[in-house]
């Protein structure tokens, strides 16, 4: 018996043996809540848990806080809000491809995984930009936008691919070894199917969105030249 704060305390330890720290806290903190406890017993976890949670909070605000940069920056390199909208449409597939390959390979959704997506979130936002730079000045030669995106795309497709299959390369001995030491392999994991599906989608999702967008700016704006010439009239 222990005591903290002059309050007594009983400190149980335990070793985790798997890489999936998170899943064994959540099934701790599931059998405790089951437990009828005496009235003025309460419960919290420290060490390995404590670090966890407090990595997957922080981790989570550095994608947030990462995001929102990226968007400020190509915000002002493009000097409009519609490619950049369309550049981070493409995110939400990066997430999904990288979870759908932990979940494939069976491995936890640990901090390597995180790492994982935060170099994920440079690498795709990358290849976007690199597309999208090539339709801008397609759109400053005079061309439409249907022709814009098709010529960039057939310009941008071989850097692109060669950008992520590069990247797959150099990861892919990791993603096939057993033992990843500090750097789990879970990571690699995450950054190889996360280009996977984001890399092929990118150049379907991102000129789609932007082509739509663009569409829809274009009727607002044919809606208020009619508008306006209406009551010039009048």
């Amino acid at each position: 018996m222990y005591r903290l704060n002059q309050q007594p305390y009983v400190e149980v330890t335990g070793r985790i043996t798997t890489d999936n720290s998170s899943g064994v806290q959540e099934e701790v903190d599931k059998r405790l809540k089951a437990l009828d406890l005496p009235k003025g017993v309460s419960y919290h976890s420290e060490g390995q848990a404590q670090a966890m949670n407090e990595g997957f909070t922080n981790m989570t605000i550095a994608m947030a806080v990462a995001v929102v940069l990226v968007f400020i920056l190509m915000l002002v390199a493009f000097g409009n809000m519609l490619m950049p909208l369309a550049i981070l449409s493409s995110l939400p597939f990066l997430f999904s491809g990288g979870l759908l390959g932990l979940y494939v390979t069976h491995q936890a959704l640990g901090m390597p995984a995180l790492v994982g997506f935060l170099m994920l979130i440079g690498i795709v936002v990358t290849n976007a930009i690199v597309l999208m730079e090539r339709v801008k000045q397609n759109e400053k030669k005079g061309m439409e936008v249907k022709a814009a995106l098709l010529e960039a795309g057939k310009t941008r497709l071989r850097p692109i691919l060669m950008t992520a299959l590069a990247t797959i390369g150099a990861l892919l001995p990791l993603a096939l070894s057993s033992e990843g030491g500090l750097i789990s392999r879970s990571l690699a994991i995450v950054v190889i199917s996360g280009l996977l599906t984001s890399t092929l989608l990118t150049l379907v999702i991102v000129p789609t969105t932007y082509h739509i967008m663009k569409s829809i700016k274009g009727k607002f704006s044919k809606k208020g030249s009619a508008g306006v010439a209406e009551k010039e009239t009048a």
